[in-house]
């Protein structure tokens, strides 16, 4: 290989940490930091994302994985993430490769600024031959607000440097038709459409917080960021590289029509609903076809406490989702100017404006690669009255 490349690759808990004693497996760490210094020496940009701090925590505060409540594994990542990110410096020291840590919340990949200012950090820290090292801030994050799983972070990190490739390194080699014990399982090498697999990925491991599923779910996000992902199990020796050379099998995710533009992919690509709006179904049919934004007048429902700037998920009557979109009104001003039609906007917001709730240069309308999020339950709505 020798085009320069930007490359994000991720490996789970399961292989950094021993399941057994929850200690780590230096000679994995040996045989993967000697490899991305190879492949950076080569010239290509490699950024590493990286669980693994909450199980090496859990020894300090007494506890195991299948005992460990979301408090424990927040304290256990406080605990374990010095752990960790000391022993990826003296590894990668010792093959001259300098890394940095960056920990990141679903905020932080949710809020546009935040999002950015991460994406300019690890330019230039490509810059400078620093390898970024990034994982979940599991010391703060909680149940409700946390990426879920380093396998899509890995796929948001992809998208935001517009990466070539992500490589999920696993337990396993790859995606199989179904679980990998069955006799009958069949290797699946290469996959177009993600959603035809989703069914045969049940299962997760007893230290990672995703298992294939996730991976899939991955996979999509970066198919639709224009990014390849390839999934293979995490070997000792020249686990990137052999899989870069193609010495190995692997399952490959391929890339299939073209890409959306930086703003859009952003939008596709959610870890969190901040807030929701359901529009008739034939507006929802008007949206695939026509280059237009969403007015007060189209709102039939609303969900969610948002703010201006939120991305805000479009559904159907019937409860398809169909189009994200930036919003320009906070959740409150929505509901005020869908639920007065017949008075000007200055006089019930107490600003002019002539914007949409969602303007047409700021909306994704969904195609068929994207994976949609199940619509919020019909209670937690707020209907606009007719």
């Amino acid at each position: 290989m020798s085009k320069k490349q930007k490359i994000v690759v991720k490996i789970g808990s399961s292989l950094l940490a021993n399941s057994d004693n929850l200690t780590l497996r230096y000679a994995f760490m040996n045989g993967l930091m000697s490899d991305l210094a190879h492949l950076q020496r080569e010239g290509h940009d490699i950024v590493l994302t990286s669980s693994g701090s909450v199980a090496l925590g859990l020894n300090m505060i007494g506890k195991r994985p299948e005992d460990a409540g979301i408090l424990d594994k927040q304290a256990a990542a406080a605990c374990g993430q010095p752990l960790l990110m000391n022993a990826y410096r003296q590894v990668a020291s010792e093959f001259d490769l300098d890394v940095a840590q960056m920990l990141v919340t679903v905020e932080d990949m949710e809020e546009r600024r935040r999002f950015l200012n991460i994406k300019n950090t690890m330019f230039r820290l490509f810059e400078n031959d620093i390898l970024p090292i990034i994982n979940e801030n599991d010391s703060v994050a909680t149940r409700d607000l946390r990426v879920g799983d380093n396998d899509r972070l890995s796929a948001k990190v992809a998208q935001m440097i517009e990466a070539d490739l992500l490589i999920i390194l696993t337990s396993v080699e790859g995606l199989y038709d179904r679980d990998p014990s069955d006799p009958d399982a069949t290797f699946i090498s290469e996959i177009e459409d993600v959603s035809e697999h989703l069914e045969s990925t049940t299962g997760i491991s007893a230290l990672g917080s995703g298992g294939m599923l996730t991976k899939m779910q991955a996979a999509n996000m970066a198919q639709n960021a224009g990014v390849e992902t390839i999934i293979a199990e995490g070997i000792i020796e020249r686990p990137v590289s052999s899989v870069l050379n193609k010495e190995r099998r692997f399952t490959r995710c391929l890339v299939t029509g073209e890409t959306a533009s930086p703003l859009k992919v952003w939008l596709s690509n959610r870890l969190q609903v901040s807030g929701t709006l359901v529009v008739s179904n034939a507006l929802a049919a008007d949206l695939a076809k026509k280059d237009r934004g969403i007015s007060r007048a189209d709102v039939i429902s609303l969900q969610g406490d948002f703010l201006k700037g939120d991305v805000l998920h479009v559904y159907s009557e019937d409860g398809e989702e169909v189009a994200r979109g930036l919003t320009n009104f906070s959740s409150e001003e929505t509901l005020l100017m869908a639920r007065n039609l017949d008075r000007p906007v200055e006089d019930v917001i107490g600003y002019k404006t002539q914007s949409n709730i969602i303007g047409a240069e700021n909306i994704l309308v969904l195609m068929d690669n994207h994976l949609p999020l199940d619509a919020p339950a019909q209670d937690q709505k707020v209907v606009i009255p007719v």
